[in-house]
């Protein structure tokens, strides 16, 4: 079984558009799957569209928080939920196109962890200069200043075997936004395998990462992990 989480905060526009057509992908390539929707403190609605989700189909499972805890604590829990030999999880707004679906599970067949990436040349990614000089900047320094082999820590679309999930998600200190990031670190720490694939990715204009902000604290976890 293949155990597909969205963490979701806020994504009532976005939730049910995305469960249903990672659900058609799902079919389409004749998975036998699950959909955990880790709703994370929602306050939009998101949490009464993913009961109702849950309620309808039974390959969707609705986990409710009513604190935000995080996207890190929201996939543990989700792990611990799932039943899936291979754990993939991924943005709810699917700025990853969810053909891709099938190359992940297509490589993890041969590697501990497979991931989407924008920064690959073969890679189809769209997105304005003033997230893409950013992001480029940022995977720069993870790769210099941590000696990371991966071009691109960041894209919300990956998967993992059930037990390097196990092994890794418990281990990262990070609760937020680097947990991709530091997740990846720990594991090509630990030679675990790794392969990035090339994906159709565009940029969500709703995004909620806050560019300053969130820069100063990505600076600040790189530091922590070079200790």
């Amino acid at each position: 079984m293949i155990s597909i989480i969205f963490p979701a905060h806020n994504e009532a526009e976005k939730i049910e558009e995305a469960v249903l057509r990672t659900a058609e992908e799902a079919k389409k390539l004749g998975l036998d799957f699950e959909i955990i929707i880790a709703e994370d403190g929602s306050t939009d609605g998101t949490d009464k569209i993913a009961s109702k989700l849950a309620e309808t189909y039974d390959f969707v499972k609705h986990l409710h928080s009513d604190e935000r805890l995080g996207r890190g604590e929201a996939l543990r829990r989700a792990l611990k939920e799932s039943r899936g030999e291979v754990i993939i999880y991924m943005d709810a707004d699917l700025s990853t196109d969810i053909s891709h679906l099938k190359d992940l599970i297509d490589n993890i067949r041969d590697y501990d962890i497979v991931i989407g990436s924008r920064l690959l040349k073969e890679s189809d990614a769209k997105r304005p200069l003033s997230r893409e000089i950013p992001s480029r900047v940022y995977n720069f320094l993870v790769r210099l200043l941590l000696k990371s082999s991966i071009r691109d820590h960041q894209c919300g679309f990956k998967a993992l075997r059930r037990e390097v999930a196990e092994d890794l998600f418990f281990k990262v200190k990070d609760n937020h936004w680097f947990f991709d990031t530091e997740l990846l670190i720990l594991a090509q720490r630990k030679g675990y395998r790794i392969k990035e694939i090339p994906v159709k990715w565009r940029h969500e204009e709703n995004s909620k990462v806050k560019l300053l902000k969130d820069s100063f604290y990505m600076l600040k976890n790189i530091i922590r992990l070079m200790g």
